[in-house]
């Protein structure tokens, strides 16, 4: 079982995806029940509840996917060397103890806090570290992709940097900063360039069509906007938002039309990716209403709440993650690309999940009761999902070929 389980990088990373998926949706939902059923039970954390949801989803669980996709799609991508276990396993173990010291530091105190932060660091390093080898030890193929990438991994790392120094100076613009760092430098760029180079052969291979075109302008955009988007917020400029966000939702609707979303749905598993890119431009197309509203009516009033944030979040990244995550999933077990119907209500779910979450957003007056609402429905969601592909993270693949 351990042999088939460090077999490969994806196997040890989605397994700490998956596992960390769940412990922070529960962690989640235990603290929406006592503020909103039990408010007499509410509980102290050593952190305040948005800092601990950030650290817990954006550093404790999107890290885990991210390292298990690109540790086994850059030496494909560049033909170069597989990523040896002596690299991928130390990262999941200090990333892995990190998660649980985090927990831990929830119960005992801030120093196991502290502790875990330094050791996602760690194992975030040794990751990055796998990923430059191949870099650098690689002269074929296109390398754009994964410099880009490279450097998003970086931001990210000095995002969790920024955020344990927030922990240790109490520095509010520091906390800040980890958040914009993490969202518009680190993980929306990794979606948007895992996409650009994905789904459009993804695309191709599952419809048998050669010519799904990938020009380069739109995701050039996206990268740049995205940085824009971040500043603009850092420096609570709101109702400037929309000079970013408005090129980034055409550059994301460009795509999602030349890429085919209609005839995606000609295969299931195929579908899933197209609309949680297509999430993508309805996300920025409210940020972009949001903050023309700001600009035009003046005031600092959020019409929107933080819908704009969770059409990004859950509808976007969520829905990206497990079709990726099960498409993955099931090359790398040796099993075939296909997806019965427990599986498509499932990712139908995530779809009212969304839905749920920005109408929490949009109806301040019902929002405790959608919050709990979309959040058990997330879980009846993805607990299925782990019950059924988390074995075969330690199991040998089914077609019998090393990996």
């Amino acid at each position: 079982m351990l042999k088939s389980f460090i077999a490969a990088p994806h196997r040890v990373m989605f397994f700490g995806g998956a596992v960390q998926t769940l412990l922070a949706m529960l962690w989640w939902l235990f603290e929406l029940s006592t503020r909103y059923l039990f408010p007499q039970q509410t509980v102290a954390w050593p952190l305040f509840p948005t800092a601990i949801h950030i650290w817990l989803l954006l550093f404790g669980t999107l890290p885990f996917f991210f390292f298990g996709f690109l540790m086994t799609t850059f030496p494909r991508w560049m033909a170069g060397n597989e990523i040896p276990a002596a690299r991928f396993v130390p990262a999941f173990a200090l990333m892995f103890a990190g998660v649980l010291l985090f927990y831990a530091g929830l119960v005992f105190g801030r120093a196991l806090l502290l502790l875990a932060d330094v050791s996602l660091l760690a194992g975030w390093a040794v990751g990055l570290y796998a990923l430059l080898r191949v870099l650098l030890d690689t002269r074929r193929g296109d390398k754009r992709h994964t410099i880009v990438l490279f450097i998003a991994f970086s931001i990210g790392w000095l995002a969790l940097l920024s955020f344990l120094l927030w922990q240790l100076t109490g520095a509010h613009a520091l906390l800040q900063l980890s958040l914009r760092a993490a969202l518009w430098g680190f993980v929306l760029p990794v979606f948007a360039t895992v996409a650009h180079r994905m789904i459009p052969f993804f695309t191709s291979s599952a419809l048998q069509q050669q010519d799904v075109p990938r020009p380069f302008w739109p995701w050039w955009t996206l990268l740049a906007a995205s940085l824009v988007h971040g500043v603009l917020e850092f420096f609570n400029l709101s109702a400037w938002l929309w000079l970013a966000d408005l090129p980034l939702a055409a550059s994301a609707l460009t795509l999602t039309y030349l890429w085919g979303f209609r005839r995606s749905f000609r295969n299931p598993l195929l579908a899933v990716l197209h609309v949680g890119f297509a999430w993508l431009s309805i996300a920025m197309l409210l940020y972009s209403v949001q903050s023309l509203w700001l600009l035009t009516h003046g005031g600092t009033a959020f019409i929107l709440g933080l819908a704009p944030l969770h059409a990004l979040t859950v509808g976007c990244y969520a829905t990206l993650v497990i079709g990726m995550g099960t498409r993955v999933t099931l090359g790398h077990s040796g099993l075939p690309f296909v997806i019965d119907t427990p599986v498509k209500l499932m990712f139908v779910g995530i779809q009212f999940t969304a839905l749920l979450r920005l109408a929490a957003d949009l109806l301040p007056s019902h929002s405790g009761w959608l919050y709990l609402a979309a959040t058990l429905l997330w879980l009846a969601c993805f607990g299925p999902w782990v019950w059924r592909y988390l074995p075969a993270y330690w199991r040998p693949r089914a077609d019998g070929q090393p990996g």
